[in-house]
């Protein structure tokens, strides 16, 4: 078994030597067997015949001196037969069994028992009257076993040796043709010439014609292949190419056509809160309410193509810090619960004493969306925000009693413009896809994911699982929010200088300003700037600027042109930036820059907190 199991590890050559040998080894180990019986037999028949011969003529010579019983002839006959060869004791017994002489021969001192050979004494009357024993030593047999053995060793080793040769002479004439096909096979893989050259026996010869004409085929086969990948990867590279091509000119668009509708929609949303003010009649508040509706549902649209923009240029990156989840669900609790209430729907926000560690800001984007979009696709009913532990993390769920999501549909709703049917919703409200897209990226960015389960006409869950936190001491809201202080900040008498290159929009942002006691200075260019700072009696305290304005000119430099001035603005000046830019690169420029940033169309109320928290955090860094 054992011989059997190693045959597969053995090459071809050796199990042919083994195949040759094993029949040798066993006719010739048969031959010697019964030769060497044979001879043995015969070696023992001869001794037997000469120690019969001995006894035989010991007997006729002790034939008289036994009938006389004289002692003495009949030892010096047991002695004379004693010393004939290979006999070594005779003994001459009488007809009762009297050993009556025993002759031993010198040589036969310290040996075995050897052959016995018995003859009769017969006396003249023709009667035994007595016996010869003649012993034969078996040096001789064993002698002739020793020279046997060796002689088949001799014998045996040379036909091992004689076999083995032509074994293996006939062995490596077999398998060399066979080595070099596999040679050729792995030269065939390689990609390199695999023809071999036709030799051997027919049978042999006929293997390598076959292989060589498939080597030729295959080789044919793998350069047509070699052909038609190269001009796939050429095709596949000028669509990749065209693709790129039409996804920078869609980014193109999109941030064009993003740019040039906000600046109209930032005048809208800054004249409708200016109609508001001092407006006591209530169907123009009603008309202004209506107004504001439309300017907030565009605002949204705009916000998701502004978020997955930011999202692409890389200027968002997370701040971790440990903050109180409550903290966060009483933000989307203040910031919802009325929306709900409207669209006669129960939100429950439920309290928690979990701690997180995450990006406050990117997390309250994710659950804001979720919970937006949960409340434009949910009908009757309401949703629920819960958050339990899960490990070392906390996993937080948001449930809805929507219309839900089809299997199908699940993974592609995280699709950027991606959308089931908006209509199904009942709210009119369409957004364009960007909502789950933002919350699957932004959730990449926090190393976290989300996960999502629905059922149609019964509703969805949508999980996002964030890293646990210790329980620390409760720190300020402002400490982990950029939102700044929620109260409305007194602007009287603070001097702000307002640069951008829409007239409609430096009227509504003069009367904004205005309207909350500000000292409102405004220009169109950076000429009109400069010109300004050539007569005024003491620097603005604030400098709000549009990025991109005429000819070019952008807000950076203006302001470091304001800087450059001898009577212009200093470390006493709070600066901020606002625009409607949305491709990346102008994104990463702005994030660069270090200087505040508000995104059009910017509500008065946000525009208000961003002055204030620029001029809190001057006063603080210059008190």
């Amino acid at each position: 078994m054992t011989l059997l199991a190693s045959l597969p590890r053995l090459s071809l050559a050796q199990q042919l030597v083994l195949l040759a040998l094993l029949p040798a080894i066993a006719a010739t180990l048969g031959a010697i067997t019964v030769l060497t019986r044979q001879h043995l037999a015969s070696v023992n028949d001869l001794m037997r015949a000469n120690g019969q011969t001995v006894a035989l003529q010991v007997a006729a010579l002790a034939q008289a001196p036994l009938t006389q019983m004289d002692r003495r002839a009949l030892l010096r006959t047991a002695q004379s037969g004693s010393t004939q060869p290979h006999v070594q004791r005779v003994q001459i017994w009488t007809d009762d069994g009297e050993i009556v002489a025993d002759a031993r021969s010198p040589a036969a001192a310290g040996r075995t028992e050897g052959l016995q050979v018995v003859a009769p004494v017969v006396n003249e009357e023709g009667k035994a009257h007595g016996k010869v024993m003649v012993e034969i030593s078996l040096d001789a047999v064993q002698r002739a076993k020793n020279n046997v053995w060796f002689n088949v060793v001799v014998v045996l080793a040379s036909s091992l040796i004689g076999v083995g040769l032509a074994g293996w002479w006939a062995a490596r004439r077999i398998s060399a043709p066979i080595r070099e096909l596999g040679e050729a096979v792995d030269r065939l893989g390689a990609g390199k010439d695999a023809s071999v050259k036709v030799q051997g026996t027919a049978e042999v010869q006929r293997l390598q014609h076959g292989f060589n004409d498939a080597a030729r085929a295959l080789v044919e086969s793998q350069r047509l292949l070699q052909s038609r990948i190269g001009q796939a990867t050429a095709e596949l590279a000028s669509k990749n190419a065209q693709l790129e091509v039409a996804s920078q000119a869609k980014t193109r668009l999109l941030a064009a056509a993003s740019h040039d509708l906000r600046q109209p929609l930032h005048a809208l949303t800054l004249f409708s809160d200016g109609l508001a003010n001092n407006e006591t009649d209530p169907v123009k508040l009603q008309r202004i309410a209506h107004i504001k509706e439309c300017v907030d549902s565009l605002d949204r649209l705009f916000s998701e193509l502004l978020n997955l923009s930011q999202l692409d240029a890389g200027v968002l990156q997370p701040q971790w810090i440990d903050f109180p989840l409550d903290r966060l669900f009483d933000e989307i609790s203040r910031n919802f619960r009325a929306v709900a209430e409207h669209q006669n729907l129960r939100l429950v926000v439920r309290k928690t004493d979990l701690w997180v560690r995450s990006d406050y800001v990117m997390l309250s984007r994710i659950l804001n969306n979720l919970v937006s979009n949960s409340l434009r696709h949910t009908q009757e009913g309401g949703l629920l925000i819960g958050a339990r532990r899960r490990g070392k993390g906390v996993r937080i769920d948001v449930w809805d009693t929507g219309i839900g999501i089809a299997q199908q549909h699940q993974q592609r709703v995280f699709e950027e413009f991606y959308q089931i049917d908006a209509q199904r919703s009942g709210r009119g409200a369409r957004g364009m896809g960007l909502g789950l897209a933002t919350v699957q990226r932004l959730a990449r960015l926090l190393n976290t994911r989300v996960e999502l389960s629905s059922v149609p006409r019964k509703g969805t869950v949508v999980r996002v699982l964030v890293r646990g936190a210790a329980a620390a001491e409760t720190v300020p809201l402002q400490a982990v929010t950029p939102g700044g202080p929620e109260a409305e900040a007194s602007l009287a008498g603070v001097r702000i200088l307002v640069i951008d290159d829409e007239r409609t929009i430096l009227e509504g942002l003069q009367v904004v300003l205005s309207n909350w006691g500000a000292d409102v200075l405004a220009a169109q260019s950076r000429e009109e700037a400069l010109a300004l700072a050539d007569h005024w009696d003491r620097p603005p305290d604030v400098v709000v600027s549009d990025l991109l304005l005429r000819e070019g000119d952008n807000g950076l430099d203006v302001l470091a042109a304001l800087e450059r001035h001898p009577r212009g603005i200093g470390v006493a000046t709070a600066r901020l930036l606002v625009t409607g830019e949305t491709k990346p690169d102008r994104l990463r420029e702005v994030a660069s820059a270090g200087v505040a940033v508000l995104y059009k169309p910017v509500s008065p109320r946000v525009l208000r907190q961003a002055i204030a928290a620029q001029l809190a955090a001057l006063a603080q860094a210059n008190p």
